[in-house]
């Protein structure tokens, strides 16, 4: 009989952490799943320590093929109808599938739920504050759409998404670097409410090799996704009320002129900020920003 959940254990060079992520798949007291890792090419000894663990499936990588497209692999392999992704330096709480999977059995119009939790250090200790810029993603249940065009704020090793939503939708973009959960959970936005568990089950370790990190790569990817989420606010239609549709519009064009000018594009920059200003008059934001994008790229990046 096929598990319920399929657990994609993303792995990459991270064996130092990586017992302890298997260890909160093991100690979770929903018992219904299997353990799919996905090794992208790791040098540091890790496929060696999965190929000795008798309770998981491995699939090893030829060659690197990204995070994303290893996702990709996991997902077509998978015999779950639910599947949960966990990245090797993460870990989580006994509880946290559980929660989930009661979850989506008792909303069956939900398709994808994500949980609260905290940012930990490289040793496993919580952080304070906000070591990447933002808070731990939380968003209420409901229609999260409009709020996922303002950031991203789903952990990818916070959620769990019914098997449906891959079908329908296809798999994670191939062509992204590090925002290619935002788009994977924009598109199930789309169809399906988002379900969230409000209890701190899920841990995101903050340490050097992060992707996160790789800032230039990062705006890359950025530009790429705002300019796509500009084209999916056109086939929106009455869903929103239209002020609050508008001021989305807004946003995320303004958000397109800061990337824009970081990539070294301030023309288009600046017109991104004018059509920004055009959805919104009163964003002043987008005004202050207009004019700093004539002030070079080292004043502009003071500013912001």
């Amino acid at each position: 009989m096929a598990p319920r959940v399929t657990i994609l254990l993303t792995c990459y060079n991270h064996l130092s952490y990586l017992p302890a992520a298997l260890e909160g798949v093991r100690a979770q007291t929903f018992r219904d799943f299997e353990i799919l890792a996905i090794d992208d090419g790791s040098t540091d000894g890790t496929r060696e320590w999965l190929r000795d663990q008798p309770d998981i499936r491995c699939v090893f990588n030829e060659t690197n093929l990204g995070t994303y497209e290893t996702l990709n692999v996991g997902l077509r392999l998978a015999r779950g109808e639910l599947i949960a992704v966990l990245n090797d330096d993460d870990l989580w709480e006994p509880e946290k599938l559980r929660r989930q999977v009661e979850l989506l059995d008792a909303h069956p119009e939900v398709g994808l739920v994500h949980t609260g939790g905290y940012f930990i250090d490289g040793s496993g200790n919580r952080t304070a504050g906000n070591p990447l810029g933002f808070a731990f993603p939380r968003f209420d249940t409901g229609d999260i759409l409009l709020g996922l065009v303002y950031e991203n704020k789903i952990i990818a090793s916070a959620a769990l998404a019914r098997r449906a939503c891959f079908d329908q939708l296809g798999g994670f973009n191939r062509d992204y670097f590090g925002s290619g959960d935002w788009e994977m959970w924009f598109r199930i936005a789309e169809r399906w409410l988002v379900g969230f568990v409000d209890e701190p089950l899920t841990m995101y370790r903050v340490h050097g090799a992060n992707a996160s990190h790789k800032l230039e790569r990062i705006w890359r990817d950025d530009q790429k996704l705002r300019e796509w989420i500009a084209e999916r606010l056109e086939e929106v239609g009455d869903r929103f009320p239209a002020d609050d549709l508008r001021r989305a519009k807004a946003f995320n064009q303004a958000a397109l002129g800061t990337i824009l000018t970081l990539n070294g594009e301030p023309a288009a920059g600046r017109a991104a900020y004018l059509r920004s200003i055009r959805l919104d008059p009163l964003r002043w934001k987008s005004y202050a920003r207009w004019i700093a994008t004539f002030l070079g790229p080292k004043t502009f990046r003071k500013m912001l």
